[in-house]
């Protein structure tokens, strides 16, 4: 940790004092020895295991073969059939074309170059507790100031945040409702006849794990397609099984216009993807998309690696299990902590949202304190929220019962300890 300090720049933080040396099934073991139950996933990536022997003998093959080349200048296979599982993966079944990039940010920003691109318009609309990435656009496009946005201005112009759907706090449950409210801000404040692109997460990741009210995600993909807007779903933390579906948008039969997906696609190394209609991809002009690592080879044989292991080994099925074992759990901590003021989430992407108590008042101290405590005992635990009070919870998909229900046993002691 000293060499971390003396040699890497201050504003990249750990949330462990450790330092990992291997890592699989649920478990990182560090320098010293010390085995960590991971309920982070490095924040939802190693959803197939951060070792997985398909991954680990896929990437290996094609290190042995080249590193790289550079798509963009003599192609090769890797990246065409990853575009071809994506194209056939996502939701729809009509004409899809993708392009692969490095990196969340990356991809969310792509994803509006193809939009302005197809519909020769410029505003973007985003929601409340929105998180898409680390970029100068992306940045602007993301709700939270602190950490991420604090000293780093001005951001893009043309980005509009509207109201999302957050039915534990504003207590609208039907979501047709508000997206109504939505969409009547859209239309007062910025207009259809101007927008590109509406962007949104399907749950949002960093905002809270919240989930919207059902009929939301329908009816904003309806006003979409009715007023030739392109309707973006940022799938980076919910892509690739980890809410139990495929893809969370397939829950309410969403089909979005471009699909954006990252993290758990290729099994910890950096790829991304933009997915969608054929005729909107086709917006931009050849040589307007690439980039000299996108679609790494070594990264898209990881992927098909990732995607042939949640196929073959049933990883949908195995998130929605995990579901049911830790929203037990949750719930019965919940049952005797008024602390605890909602329980949510799908699938391996769970959450607690911690208030004072007797009310709804955030209490992000709580949530340090929660995880402090499970870090203390040897268990990876990650926050998140615009408030700051949320617990989340990313296991692996390949995460045994026996750990998480150990992982469990932790955080509830911590909720007995810390008064």
């Amino acid at each position: 940790m000293a060499r971390k300090t003396s040699a890497v720049a201050g504003g990249v933080g750990t949330t462990m004092p450790v330092f990992a040396a291997r890592a699989d099934g649920g478990i990182v073991v560090d320098v010293d020895g010390n085995h960590l139950i991971d309920l982070g996933s490095g924040i939802a990536v190693t959803s197939v295991g951060a070792a997985n022997p398909r991954v680990v003998a896929a990437v290996t093959e094609q290190v042995a073969a080249f590193t790289h080349t550079c798509f963009m200048v003599t192609p090769y296979d890797g990246y065409v059939a990853v575009a071809e599982a994506l194209n056939r993966l996502t939701p729809g079944d009509h004409d899809k074309r993708s392009a692969l990039f490095n990196s969340g940010a990356e991809a969310v920003e792509n994803a509006v170059k193809i939009a302005r691109a197809w519909t020769g318009r410029d505003a973007v609309v985003v929601f409340d507790h929105a998180y898409h990435g680390r970029t100068n656009l992306t940045l602007a496009m993301t709700a939270k100031n602190k950490p991420y946005k604090h000293t780093f201005g001005p951001f893009a112009p043309e980005v509009y945040r509207v109201a999302g759907s957050y039915p534990y706090r504003d207590g609208v449950v039907d979501g047709t409702a508000a997206a109504a409210r939505a969409i009547d801000q859209i239309e007062k404040q910025i207009g259809a006849e101007n927008l590109a692109a509406l962007v949104i997460e399907p749950v949002q990741g960093e905002g809270g794990f919240i989930e919207p009210a059902p009929g939301f995600l329908p009816a904003l993909a309806a006003w979409c397609r009715a007023s030739g807007v392109v309707f973006v779903a940022d799938e980076v933390q919910t892509g690739f099984a980890r809410t139990g579906d495929l893809f969370a948008c397939e829950r309410e039969g969403v089909v979005p216009d471009l699909i954006v997906t990252a993290k758990g696609i290729a099994g910890g190394l950096p790829l991304s993807a933009v997915t969608g209609r054929a005729e909107i991809m086709s917006g931009p002009h050849e040589g307007g998309l690439g980039g000299t690592y996108g679609g790494n080879p070594i990264a898209c044989a990881a992927a098909l690696a990732a995607i042939e292991t949640i196929e073959a080994e049933g990883l949908v099925e195995r998130a929605r299990e995990i579901e049911t074992l830790v929203k037990a759990r949750l719930t019965a901590i919940q049952d005797k902590d008024d602390r605890i003021g909602e329980v949510r989430g799908r699938g391996a992407m769970l959450a607690v949202e911690l208030v004072r108590p007797g009310g709804a008042e955030p209490d992000p101290r709580l949530a340090r304190d929660v995880a402090k405590a499970a870090h203390s005992q040897g268990v990876i635990v990650l926050t998140c929220g615009t408030y700051g009070n949320v617990l989340r919870f990313l296991p692996p998909l390949t995460i045994g019962d026996a750990l998480l229900n150990d992982a469990f046993d932790v955080i509830a002691a911590a909720f007995e300890e810390i008064r």
